[in-house]
């Protein structure tokens, strides 16, 4: 039963009824492997899923230990919405209900990405196969173009978060600055700012969430397993065991594959990235498109926007992208081999997600105490903002080869591919169409531009 109840300014939504029981783990492993295959709908998406099932439908986790525990996943480096299944999974079984969420979080859209990424260099060059990705690549624009003003309404909240997000843009737009300088300058500068300049350092204001009765709960906000205390030992246990598993592949590629420091190069970069998520997938992206691109020559810049469009047509994280980037890396580099793209693309989810677990079965604990210090808040405040000039990059970085094709002049200005990111931005923001629906559109919208073609 559900009923109201007033306290002056406060409402607070009370919840009656019998108290839920634990659920097993076979139980919490169905729902996990079927969360895996419907995750669609990016982290929004992911998070709206696991809330309406986890805290409405089965009260597992009260909503006060859901949004508390999706403030820790949004402080740590990596996809928040797996390390959110992550983290949920371990509160209900430990460490295996972790690894169970985690890991099944992610494996249904690395299989299928496998599938598209072989499709896609069999097939591709097929020109009406070709046509279909032609017609997605505005709507990634569009896509991206959304993603950076909702990212932009959390993060700026103050003409100095505006300022960081400028100067970020002008860093990596005009002098090829990387993310991770940039990232390091805003900590710096958020650092410089607490003992100078402490007016400043405004946190963003705090979202009022209702109050909610927890007594019917499995998890609430009282919920502390033992796995959750600071313990010296449990960590450096899993430090090594991390280490080990990171260090076992790369054994691998040295006794077994040819050309070692490739394969090396592959596991440092994507490790690297892992650690510079922060605030979601597209915190990222940019680094890795103008880094694999332009840098290290992996694969080409229309292949950098097919894997965005093939990455949205699955469920799981936008951060698996990588795993394309991966295949397209190791297919290109040795001449076409779709086993050794095979073993880029796994190895490339293996060095990407693997931390994540680390992060979460050791940071957690840690980051509690992180709550509160105004240092770590704004700091994380002002990365925010920077990353909202990043996003911009990106959007110009891959926009201006979809709309101009053949080299940067109006002559040359591709006028379907700007009339069709205009109609993807406002079945996206007036409509809310769903993002599948977009892609199919999308897909028919190319083919028929290349049947009047």
């Amino acid at each position: 039963m559900l009923w109201l109840q007033s306290n002056g300014a406060d409402i607070i939504w009370i919840m009656e009824g019998t108290t839920t029981t634990h659920p097993d783990f076979k139980t919490a492993l169905k729902f996990w492997f079927k969360l895996g295959w419907i995750s669609f709908g990016g982290t929004a998406g992911h998070i709206a899923i696991m809330h309406d099932y986890l805290v409405d439908k089965k009260q597992w986790i009260s909503n006060t230990k859901f949004l508390h525990a999706l403030n820790h996943c949004m402080l740590l480096p990596g996809p928040e919405a797996q390390q959110l299944a992550i983290y949920i999974g371990w509160l209900l079984h430990g460490k295996r209900g972790g690894l169970a969420a985690g890991i099944l979080f992610v494996l249904p859209s690395m299989f299928i990405l496998l599938g598209l990424s072989i499709t896609y260099v069999l097939f591709g060059n097929i020109p009406w196969v070709t046509a279909l990705f032609a017609g997605l690549k505005p709507a990634v624009i569009a896509l991206i173009i959304v993603a950076m003003f909702k990212i932009a309404g959390k993060a700026l909240h103050s003409p100095l978060h505006y300022f960081l997000a400028a100067i970020a843009f002008v860093c990596i737009f005009f002098f090829n600055i990387s993310l991770l300088a940039i990232i390091g300058g805003v900590i710096i500068f958020a650092t410089c700012c607490r003992f100078l300049w402490p007016r400043v350092l405004q946190s963003a204001p705090k979202q009022v969430h209702p109050a909610i009765a927890e007594s019917n709960y499995v998890l609430d906000q009282k919920t502390t397993p033992e796995s959750g205390t600071f313990n010296i030992k449990t960590i450096l246990r899993i430090l090594a065991a991390g280490i080990f598993l990171w260090l076992f592949p790369l054994l691998l590629f040295y006794l077994l594959l040819p050309d070692f420091t490739f394969w090396k190069q592959l596991s440092f970069f994507f490790t690297q990235t892992a650690f510079v998520t922060v605030g979601g997938s597209y915190t990222v992206l940019p680094y890795v498109a103008q880094f694999t691109v332009t840098k290290l020559n992996w694969l080409s810049k229309l292949q950098m926007m097919d894997g965005f469009a093939l990455a949205e047509t699955t469920p799981g994280p936008l951060i698996i992208v990588l795993s394309y980037v991966g295949f397209m890396a190791g297919y290109n580099h040795f001449n076409g081999s779709l086993w050794m793209g095979t073993i880029g693309l796994l190895a490339t989810t293996w060095f990407t997600f693997l931390p994540c677990f680390g992060l979460i079965f050791i940071g957690a604990p840690l980051i509690e105490k992180t709550h509160g210090n105004a240092l770590v808040e704004n700091t994380l405040s002002f990365i925010t903002a920077a990353v909202v000039g990043v996003i911009l990059h990106l959007a110009l970085y891959l926009g201006k080869d979809v709309l101009f094709p053949q080299g940067m002049h109006i002559r040359e200005l591709d006028y379907m591919a700007l009339i069709w990111i205009i109609v993807s931005l406002v079945l996206i923001l007036r409509w809310q169409v769903n993002i599948l629906y977009l892609i199919v559109l999308s897909m028919v919208y190319g083919w028929v531009h290349y049947l009047l073609l």
